[in-house]
């Protein structure tokens, strides 16, 4: 797949460039970026060739709604008005689907109200029809986080595969375009979006709210709150100036990492990441975004279905671009699960193979004390992009839904000039350093994802935000089943000493493997105290895992006869987060031969929707493998089985 001259750790391709700043660069490619590439290309190889065999087959059908009856497409347009109903009579202009996750609670989720009219609008300029084909659920982990709502949070990902799919069932569209931002929208319209890959989709994204308190503030009063300094009234203002208005959190969660990946996977317009909802530059993107789902469909030359964008290397290109930025864990999962609805299979050892290669190259909270405005402004996107194709750490010829020029078309940024979108090329240099730096100059010569393995199965870690010093951590194990069951020990005093938390049965078979994040300000407490801590948990840790080192993912789960689940109190656990160790210092035949913990699990059967939910947990595969029970479309297995 990959030619060149190996030489000191780089294999040497020349790419040529369509930007004024690149034209004719040669690019010198990293040996273990290609070596990757190429592993997961084979692994994948059977699984691949009978996805592409299938989209493209469902693609070389012409326009789909000339497929219904006169009754079937009566109904698809009997709402629509009479000029619509016109073109979508005949099989020459495109019709758009708009798929959207918009609510008016959630702040992330808001901005999407407006881009409907919007949409329709600007389809229809550029000669096609669009239609709003469907809502999906979307809930956000920071109202649930800690509450039994949180249960559901992971599999609201592929429940919203699954609505996404029903608002393309009607086989009326020739394209579609996804409107969703936040943790579990973006990887679930993904999933369904490679579901339909015959058909173009440009996601679109809504945007960041404006900066409000800054990140060091609000992690300050949080910890204040945990060791009793502050009362309710002081933490519920410190969250309420942080999280202020409309558009995602400015923290680089799973939220912001989503919008990473679509931009530099080749699916949003480049640059349109970041930029705050509700300005002409947000509004003007939006216009071009439905503009270019209407140019790529099939009815045109420059045809260009999501089946054939997202292949191995545009996987390789979001793993890179999580470990540049210190992206979300959550990926480690979501990654894994939008892969293989693409019939590529990627491992965590891809992402540790990776990680060691990417150089980390911005400090965002919780990585840094700035937020996603901020990196935005210092150079964003374009400058980060143009850093790792300049290091040869990124595939340039991939294709994206802008066609011709692959990646490098991608250095570019937008801006208004006399009311007219236009793009140019990025910063040369940041306009901050200390957020957003250079290859030759990183902050971090590794993406901080490792992966860990021993006697109690394998994790990921992510230590971009652990200092050195915290990295290994041997201590007695105190076991929990709930994060109530911490917080009352810690409320408690008791658990100012060296320990390893675990928290057992909080996998996606257990109880929805929820995320555990109210435990970061107790354990950031404790750490500060001078105590040696650390969590391991076969659960799930969140975009906003910080300074306390955690072993998260733990696979096989709990509930799957998982190792973790025969740790007791008082057994030595060793997490050694730079040798890549998740070991329990014990006798071999003592271990081998102690039974697994059977905890009572029925508050989480019930509850809150959790009823509805027991397939899903009756029938998830583990983290590893994605967290999901859809059927991989390169595989006649299904990926519960």
């Amino acid at each position: 797949m990959f030619f060149g001259r190996r030489e000191s750790g780089y294999l040497q391709v020349v790419v040529f460039a369509p930007s004024t700043a690149a034209l004719s660069q040669e690019v010198v490619m990293n040996v273990k970026l290609g070596e990757v590439t190429e592993r997961i290309a084979r692994r994948s190889r059977s699984s691949r060739e009978d996805y592409l065999s299938r989209i493209r087959a469902a693609g070389s059908k012409g326009p789909h709604r000339g497929v219904l009856s006169c009754g079937n497409l009566a109904h698809g347009f009997a709402a629509c008005g009479d000029e619509d109903k016109h073109d979508l009579k005949g099989e020459e202009k495109a019709n758009v689907a708009i798929v959207s996750s918009y609510n008016d609670m959630l702040s992330a989720h808001q901005p999407f109200e407006r881009f409907p009219e919007i949409i329709k609008d600007a389809v229809r300029d550029a000669g096609g029809v669009a239609q709003f084909a469907g809502g999906v659920p979307a809930m956000c982990d920071g109202v649930t986080q800690g509450q039994p709502g949180m249960e559901l949070s992971l599999f609201s990902r592929d429940t919203i595969a699954l609505s996404t799919a029903v608002a393309l069932s009607h086989n009326m569209f020739d394209a579609a375009l996804c409107l969703g931002v936040c943790d579990k929208i973006v990887p679930g319209l993904m999933m369904a979006a490679l579901s339909f890959g015959h058909l173009p989709t440009v996601f679109v994204p809504a945007g960041p709210m404006t900066s409000g308190l800054p990140n060091e503030e609000k992690a300050r009063v949080r910890q204040l709150f945990a060791e009793g300094k502050v009362g309710r009234d002081a933490l519920m203002e410190a969250e309420s100036q942080s999280y202020h208005g409309k558009g995602t959190c400015t923290f680089y969660g799973t939220a912001n990492s989503n919008q990473m990946l679509m931009e530099i996977m080749g699916l949003h317009l480049p640059g349109s990441s970041f930029v705050n909802p509700e300005t002409p530059l947000r509004d003007a993107l939006t216009r071009a975004a439905a503009k270019r789902a209407t140019e790529i469909t099939a009815l045109g030359n420059d045809y260009t279905p999501i089946g054939e964008v997202i292949d191995e290397r545009a996987v390789v290109n979001g793993i890179v671009g999580l470990m540049a930025t210190g992206g979300s864990t959550n990926h480690t999962i979501h990654l894994v699960a939008m892969a293989r609805c693409a019939g590529i299979e990627i491992t965590w050892d891809d992402f540790a193979d990776l990680s060691e290669i990417v150089p980390l190259l911005t400090r965002i909270y919780p990585n840094g004390q700035a937020d996603v405005n901020h990196f935005h402004a210092a150079g964003g996107m374009a400058f980060l992009i143009a850093q790792l194709l300049d290091a040869g750490l990124l595939h340039a010829d991939v294709r994206t839904i802008l066609g011709d020029g692959g990646l490098e078309r991608y250095r570019s940024e937008p801006l208004l000039e006399e009311g007219k979108l236009r793009w140019r090329d990025g910063a040369s240099e940041s306009l901050d350093p200390t957020i957003l730096t250079t290859v030759a100059a990183p902050f971090s010569s590794n993406g901080g994802v490792k992966l860990l393995t021993g006697n109690l199965g394998r994790s990921v870690i992510k230590i971009s935000a652990v200092k050195p010093e915290h990295r290994l951590v041997e201590a007695p194990a105190l076991i929990f089943t709930s994060q109530q069951a911490f917080l009352d020990a810690f409320k408690a005093g008791e658990l100012n000493r060296d320990f390893v938390a675990v928290l057992q049965f909080q996998g996606p078979k257990a109880n929805g493997m929820p995320e555990l994040h109210k435990l970061t300000p107790s354990l950031g407490v404790l750490q500060d105290l001078g105590y040696k801590v650390a969590l391991v948990t076969d659960g799930r840790m969140s975009g906003a895992s910080g300074k306390v080192p955690a072993a998260i993912h733990v696979t096989p789960e709990c509930l799957d006869g998982g190792p973790l689940a025969r740790l007791r109190d008082g057994d030595v656990v060793r997490l050694d987060a730079e040798k890549g160790e998740l070991q329990v210092e014990i006798d071999a035949d003592v271990w081998t031969a102690r039974s697994c913990a059977e905890p009572d699990l029925s508050e989480h059967e019930f509850g809150m929707g959790r009823d509805l939910f027991a397939v899903f947990r009756q029938s998830v595969n583990g983290a590893e493998q994605g967290a999901t029970l859809l059927k991989d479309p390169g595989n006649e297995t299904v990926a519960a089985a």
